[in-house]
């Protein structure tokens, strides 16, 4: 073999070996991926997504996906000549205006399911109806009645565990039900950090379509490979953290001082941004953890 190709296929094997200790410690492990933004307009991108959830459940882990779908569902209610109403960054979801967010939703999740199954492993998709996975109640903002969007108030994750158990990746829509049983849009990262922190999962990824983190928004190299939630509050508090960020962020916090042990924010756009965030000693996004979790990049 000539000596460059050995050269590659030497660095192949090295990038393998350098996966193993995440491989060994995530092993059985549930890590819960937000899936949404530009990977999911972008087919080719979308196609990267479902191949690194994949590989996370062929070498032992154990993926759930939560998607969202807002692009797709604003293109639909334009499609039937209605205008997309937003009240403070909120989608107002009158009652016509849901049942096409929910047609659009499970036309998402179904579309998902067959990338996993065209890739060998078995999926199931499911909305937060399903088994009173997640159960909600009427969201206001800032006082005022956007309709039927839904805030959770209860995770059953019987469902989930049962479809693990019997080695399924789940792929979950943010739908949810209320005592009435009436139907709720949810905000995709509430879904996500709701069912992570009901399944005191290991991990929770947000795919999103920024880098991650920044101690200074106009300025590229700030980026933070990863802050504790001591450290995240502090931004927060010195104002350093804005716009669609905060909720983010605040929901990252949430969830592990509810038991999930690392959080991660990552670029969406970049091809196989889940692998190497995952399984490479230097990730590509900013990665949130515990106080008392050790930092890996000070290793």
């Amino acid at each position: 073999m000539e000596e460059k190709n050995m050269d590659k296929v030497l660095e192949k094997a090295q990038v393998l070996i350098e996966a193993l200790p995440y491989i060994q410690r995530f092993n059985r492990k549930i890590i819960v991926v937000k899936y949404g933004g530009s990977a999911m307009v972008d087919e080719e991108l979308k196609k990267q997504v479902i191949q690194d959830v994949t590989l996370l459940k062929l070498v032992g882990f154990k993926p759930i996906i939560v998607h969202g779908g807002g692009k797709e569902i604003s293109r639909w209610v334009g499609k039937v000549g209605m205008e997309p109403v937003f009240v403070n960054g909120l989608r107002k979801t009158d009652e016509e205006t849901m049942e096409i967010a929910e047609m659009v939703l499970n036309k998402v999740n179904k579309s998902l399911v067959k990338l996993v199954q065209e890739l060998g492993v078995n999926a199931i998709g499911i909305s937060g109806k399903d088994g009173g996975l997640l159960k909600v109640q009427k969201k206001l903002s800032n006082g005022e009645d956007i309709g039927f969007v839904g805030e959770i108030t209860e995770v059953n994750p019987k469902i989930i565990y049962d479809l693990l158990e019997k080695d399924f990746l789940p792929i979950v829509c943010p739908i949810g039900m209320d005592d009435e049983y009436n139907t709720y849009n949810i905000n995709a990262d509430d879904a996500a950090c709701a069912i992570a922190r009901a399944v005191s999962a290991e991990k929770l990824a947000f795919l999103t379509d920024i880098e991650g983190v920044y101690k200074d928004p106009n300025d590229s190299n700030s980026l933070i490979s990863e802050l504790t939630v001591s450290e995240a509050k502090e931004l927060i508090t010195d104002g350093f953290i804005g716009g669609g960020m905060l909720p983010k962020l605040n929901n990252c916090i949430d969830a592990i001082e509810n038991g999930v042990s690392r959080v991660h924010i990552l670029d969406g756009r970049i091809a196989h941004c889940l692998l190497l965030e995952i399984f490479t000693n230097k990730g590509i996004g900013t990665a949130i953890l515990d106080d008392k979790e050790a930092k890996f990049f000070n290793e």
